[in-house]
């Protein structure tokens, strides 16, 4: 089992920088599975897997190395039922031949420790105030921000634990804390994973990142921040500092497309 090696000597050159990508990102479905009540794996450094369908929005199984092939993939996942889904970190996996089409594609994307935090486009004064969510009525009032009733239950209590953080922008001067932007920090495999990152009510996405990014570097600034996005997301994480290191594809089984992974998250 690939154990979360924090301070792991992967190297620093671009494929070892995905292999760092891919993991955290693993280890990430790992946590919100686990906290689900399941049993998910490591098939030694080729593959994280999930024997059992997976919470909505969140893959079967996260390819871990490039030559990781589509049968020592497959052969543990479910594949009867609707909703399977494969990330296939490195863009190399072909399963348009076992029944699964492509639902997405994205770019893994990096940037290093030490790196300067954005400017907030926004004045001071107007832009969110940040801190962790620290309970169960909090996180389900983070989720409802993030995804509304639709996904509720998604995150339970259970990742407010070491190594996961919550984030919530709030809007200031707000009495009640009324959360208005938000994202997760997930320390795993040698990097700080950011993902789910929102904004709304007049909070751009720049906004977002440079908040989200302070906190990130206040909490870790020895640790590379990766993640991964596609399309217009894609560019503001640019602008933020990042860069895009290598393509990833999510696949999906099913004859029509399902609520399980509508939309990016994991």
């Amino acid at each position: 089992m690939i154990k979360d090696e924090t301070n792991t000597d992967a190297g620093t050159g671009t494929g070892a920088m995905l292999r760092r990508a891919a993991l955290n990102n693993a280890l990430w479905c790992d946590a919100v599975c686990t906290a689900h009540g399941l049993a998910p794996r490591f098939d030694d450094a080729y593959v994280w897997l999930s024997t059992s369908r997976t919470p909505p929005l969140y893959p079967d199984a996260v390819t871990l190395d490039p030559e990781t092939s589509a049968p020592s993939v497959l052969q543990w996942i479910d594949t009867d039922s609707p909703g399977c889904s494969v990330k296939d970190s490195f863009a190399r996996l072909d399963l348009a031949g076992d029944g699964f089409e492509v639902l997405f594609e994205a770019q893994w994307i990096h940037r290093p420790a030490g790196a300067p935090v954005p400017a907030v486009p926004e004045a001071a004064s107007s832009g969110p105030e940040w801190s962790e969510v620290t309970g169960a009525e909090e996180l389900a009032a983070w989720e409802a921000a993030w995804g509304g009733e639709e996904d509720a239950g998604l995150f339970p209590p259970a990742l407010l634990r070491e190594g996961i953080v919550f984030l919530a922008g709030r809007a200031p001067g707000d009495a009640g804390g009324r959360i208005v932007a938000g994202a997760v920090l997930s320390t795993g495999g040698g990097a700080v994973g950011v993902s789910n990152l929102f904004a709304g009510d007049g909070v751009s996405a720049d906004a977002a990142w440079a908040g989200v990014l302070t906190a990130a570097a206040a909490r870790r600034p020895d640790l590379d921040v990766v993640g991964y996005e596609g399309g217009a997301d894609l560019d503001i994480a640019l602008r933020s500092g990042f860069t895009a290191i290598g393509p990833l594809r999510v696949w999906l089984r099913t004859s029509e497309r399902t609520r399980h992974l509508r939309r990016k998250t994991a």
